[in-house]
């Protein structure tokens, strides 16, 4: 069954999948965020044969839930009702920063680093949901 995380910005939505095991996760794209959105997630979950759907949730630092992460919320429940699939969310807290950190120590470009950054936040969201399912020995 493949999972398919989503980084949700103001501009842009990072499109991660997980390989058919559920074990890694690797980034798809960025999708600019406009009225045909969802037309490309729904191919997106075709194409990857997606069953699930989770969401990064911006929560604040406290771990509250503010304005950015209400929206978030109103846009999964959206997703789930216009896709017909579960959709979770993931504290993603930090996940844009872990995501820059890892881009800067490979050395990638400012330039280059614009145009994955969604994607790899997105492929963190999705490998931390991934890895809190698995069981542990």
């Amino acid at each position: 069954m493949r999972i398919m995380g989503l980084d949700l910005g103001d501009k842009t939505i990072g499109v991660a999948v997980s390989d058919l095991l559920g074990l890694t996760a690797q980034g798809v794209e960025t999708i600019r965020r406009s009225k045909r959105e969802i037309d490309r997630l729904r191919e997106l979950v075709k194409l990857y044969e997606v069953e699930e759907i989770v969401v990064g949730l911006p929560r604040n630092m406290d771990g509250s839930i503010g304005p950015r992460a209400e929206k978030t919320l109103e846009f999964a429940h959206y997703l789930s009702e216009t896709l017909n699939l579960p959709v979770s969310s993931w504290d993603e807290r930090l996940t844009t920063v872990a995501a820059q950190r890892s881009l800067l120590e490979a050395d990638v470009s400012r330039a280059k680093r614009r145009q994955v950054i969604d994607k790899m936040a997105a492929m963190l969201i999705l490998q931390g949901y991934m890895d809190s399912r698995r069981p542990r020995n």
